[in-house]
C-alpha cells in the first residue's frame, strides 16, 4: 500500500489536520482550536502536534493550506490579516519542517481548497478548474493543468477584489469599495442588509431570513447571486477554464441566482463550461494541502 500523506488546515479558529490516501480519501483526522492569540510559534505547535499524532512512524510528506498570502518559492506568509496575529513572515514551511522532521509543501487555503475539488471532488477529471470560495471573505484559485496557478507574489485567482456594480457604497476586506467581495460574501450581505433595513446581523442571518420569506434579505442575497454569477461568467472568457466551482459556507444561499445570471451572461463559445457547488466541504483544504505534498 502506498504510504498516505497528511494534509494540515490552519485558520483563525482551527487546525484540522488529516490522513489522506493516494486517491484523495480522507482515512482519519484531528482537530483543535488555534491559538491565534497566542501567536505564531503556539499555532504552529498546534499544527505540529496534531500532525505527530496521525504521522507515526510513516514517512509520507506533509502539505499545508493556511489562510494567508503564500511566498510560493518559500512556504512564508507574505501577508495576512488580524485573523492570526502576528503571521505575516512566519516561516511555515521551515518550522514545520523542523518540528516535523520531514518536507513541507504550504499553499494558500483557498488554493489548497481549490487542489484538493480538482483532484477528488466536483472538479475530479477537470484538468483546468476556477474556484470561487465563499464565506465571511471572498477568495479565489485557479487550477491548470492540475496545478494551483500561485502567481508572481502566491496571490493569483483573488477575484474578491474585482470591481462590481452594486459595491459602491459598500467596503471590501481590503479597506476599498466597491469590490466584488463587498457583495458576494458573508460580510457584504450583513453590510447590505443594515443598508436597506438599519439592522445589524451577520450575513448567515440575511441568508436565512431570505429562506424564511424576509423581502429584504432577499433582495439582497438575489443582488449578491446574481453580481457573482455575472462575474464569474466573465472570468470563464478570460480564462477559459474546465468549470467554475463555487465552494464556503455562504455559497448555498447565492448559488440559485449566481447560477441564473451566470447562465445569462457566460459568451457562447463557454456555453458548455459550468458552475457547481464544491462537494468536499471541510474537507477541501486538507485534501488539497495532501495534494500539494504529493507533488
Amino acid at each position: 500500500m502506498t504510504t498516505p500523506v497528511v494534509g494540515i488546515d490552519i485558520g483563525g479558529t482551527k487546525t484540522a489536520v488529516a490522513l489522506v490516501d493516494r486517491a484523495g480519501r480522507v482515512l482519519e483526522r484531528r482537530e483543535a482550536p488555534t491559538p491565534a492569540r497566542s501567536g505564531p510559534e503556539a499555532v504552529l505547535d498546534v499544527a505540529a502536534r496534531l500532525a505527530t499524532e496521525l504521522l507515526g512512524a510513516t514517512a509520507g510528506p506533509v502539505g499545508v493550506g493556511t489562510a494567508g498570502t503564500v511566498d510560493p518559492a518559500t512556504g512564508s506568509i507574505r501577508y495576512a490579516t488580524d485573523s492570526l496575529p502576528g503571521w505575516t513572515g512566519t516561516p511555515v514551511a521551515d518550522a514545520l519542517a523542523t518540528r516535523l522532521g520531514r518536507g513541507v509543501r504550504v499553499v494558500n487555503d483557498v488554493h489548497a481548497a481549490a487542489l484538493g475539488e480538482s483532484w477528488a471532488g466536483a472538479g475530479r477529471d477537470r484538468a483546468h478548474v476556477l474556484l470561487v470560495a465563499v464565506g465571511t471573505g471572498l477568495g479565489g484559485a485557479i487550477v491548470r493543468n492540475g496545478r494551483v496557478e500561485a502567481g508572481a507574489r502566491g496571490a493569483a485567482g483573488e477575484v474578491g477584489h474585482l470591481p462590481a456594480p452594486g459595491a459602491e457604497r459598500l467596503r471590501c476586506g481590503c479597506g476599498r469599495h466597491g469590490h466584488l467581495e463587498a457583495v458576494a460574501s458573508g460580510s457584504g450581505l450583513a453590510a447590505a442588509y443594515a443598508i436597506e433595513t438599519g439592522t445589524h446581523v451577520t450575513g448567515r442571518t440575511v441568508a436565512e431570513r431570505a429562506a424564511t420569506g424576509d423581502g429584504a434579505a432577499q433582495r439582497v442575497v438575489q443582488r449578491a447571486g446574481a453580481v457573482l454569477g455575472a462575474t464569474l461568467a466573465g472570468l470563464v472568457a478570460l480564462l477559459d477554464p474546465d468549470a467554475v466551482l463555487v465552494a464556503g459556507g455562504a455559497a448555498g444561499s447565492l448559488l440559485p441566482a449566481a447560477s441564473a445570471a451566470y447562465s445569462a451572461e457566460v459568451p457562447a463559445g463557454w456555453a458548455d463550461v459550468p458552475l457547481l457547488p464544491a462537494t468536499l466541504g471541510v474537507d477541501a483544504v486538507l485534501v488539497g494541502a495532501a495534494r500539494q505534498a504529493i507533488d
